[in-house]
């Protein structure tokens, strides 16, 4: 569940899909795949030119110094096109080289994307965080390499509400139910809600229900744990530990927020929410102790996403395709795009410098970056798996603030939201 992104910064998070190599000599004649350093290569970003055109450019000549017989020309895409663009090219065969590819997406495309197993070696992915190339994987075979991730999820609470609820920073909540009985508890001593968080279907991924089946063409989240959760979650509503807005289906701009002052915790945020906070309630984010978040059954943290750049199979020019994602994605380039927007590095030697590995200090910020930094080994990403996630998401979330409200019991919402599942994935 992504809640509030919205700072320039973290607009990227969903902005950043991107990249494309593609060769041919300054003689308009096709580079061989055997000759990767020769040719033009063409490389697409989505809405990165107004505020990372210096970070881009500066690795454009970079590369191109290290690579003399090399031209790489630079072109920026609207956000709005990226998928459209690449489902296009895919159609036509002209496609791009090199392409940077959300993991929700990486199931939709898998069909039209090479293997990399033959051009990363166990020596070119040694530095990427193992938990985050495994993912990428098909059937055994690596489809993408990771890029970036918007990091492990924080835990945020206001130290004078929750104060009064005899709260601990040391032991902070470690699962959705302790979450749940410290926002009762919040709400019983200071008339604040707790938390607006809902069992929708991250949430019953902390719990550790299955959503489909393997061959994910059938729905299995209805099962007697899933409404014993869901209840839970209706009794912390209605005895306001959860906030009533927690329903509304505007997740960006919901009612009651910390930015607001209306609710005393997230048990589960990123760090682009932090960011809102700083700039938009300092007197909030002065307020703020930060934890770590709950974790999931597993003992793990949910990771909703990661950028990941992928070879369109239809690509003439693989190899040069792979040599320039090495560059662009290795330990060094991942640190100074890091330091210029909040996102977290797929690579361990990025997290090693100071700027992630240095003191933390008191600055809500600065214990974040430490607390996500340590938690990135222990990122669990697991999508639904589908070319419908976002639709699925919505449809079982439909159910849920019904339940929530009143209007249908929890296993009639998800009767409803299974036979919808199916229906879809028919």
């Amino acid at each position: 569940m992504t809640r509030g992104v919205l700072t320039a910064g973290a607009l990227a998070l969903s902005l950043l899909v991107s990249g494309c190599v593609a060769g041919t000599s300054s003689q308009g004649v096709a580079v061989a795949d055997d000759q990767p350093f020769e040719g033009e290569v063409e490389f697409w970003t989505i809405n990165l030119k107004k505020n990372y055109s210096d970070y881009i450019t500066g690795l454009i000549g970079e590369y191109q110094k290290q690579h003399p017989k090399v031209t790489v020309k630079w072109v920026d895409v609207p956000g709005q096109e990226s998928a459209t663009k690449l489902l296009a090219a895919v159609a036509s065969g002209d496609v791009p080289d090199a392409v940077n590819i959300s993991s929700l997406d990486l199931g939709r495309f898998a069909p039209s994307l090479a293997p990399l197993d033959e051009h990363f070696t166990p020596a070119d992915l040694a530095d990427f965080q193992p938990n985050l190339v495994e993912p990428l994987r098909v059937d055994g075979k690596l489809y993408a390499v990771p890029w970036y991730n918007g990091g492990a999820p924080v835990a945020m609470y206001r130290k004078s509400v929750v104060a009064k609820a005899d709260f601990d920073e040391t032991a902070p909540p470690k699962s959705y139910d302790e979450a749940l009985a410290l926002a009762d508890k919040v709400y019983g001593a200071t008339k604040v809600n707790g938390m607006n968080a809902i069992p929708d279907h991250n949430a019953l991924r902390y719990y550790g229900i299955e959503l489909l089946s393997d061959d994910k063409k059938t729905a299995t989240f209805n099962t007697p744990e899933a409404v014993a959760i869901l209840e839970k979650f209706k009794k912390s509503y209605d005895a306001h530990g959860i906030a009533p807005g927690a329903v509304s289906k505007d997740i960006r701009n919901l009612p009651q927020t910390l930015d607001n002052g209306q609710i005393a915790f997230k048990a589960t945020a990123n760090a682009a929410e932090l960011l809102n906070i700083q700039k938009n309630a300092p007197e909030v984010y002065q307020d703020l102790v930060v934890t770590e978040p709950v974790r999931m059954s597993t003992g793990g943290f949910l990771l909703l996403a990661q950028q990941a750049f992928a070879v369109p199979n239809a690509s003439k020019h693989k190899k040069a395709a792979a040599e320039f994602i090495k560059f662009f994605t290795n330990g060094t380039n991942q640190l100074a795009f890091c330091k210029i927007v909040p996102i977290y590095p797929s690579t361990v030697s990025s997290t090693k410098d100071p700027f992630f590995a240095g003191s933390a200090g008191e600055d809500p910020m600065a214990v974040a970056r430490s607390v996500i930094v340590k938690g990135l080994p222990e990122l669990e990403y697991t999508p639904i798996g589908t070319a419908k996630d976002a639709e699925l998401g919505e449809l079982l979330s439909e159910e849920v603030r019904a339940f929530l409200t009143g209007t249908k019991s929890a296993k009639e919402a998800l009767d409803t939201a299974e036979k919808r599942w199916n229906d879809a994935l028919a």
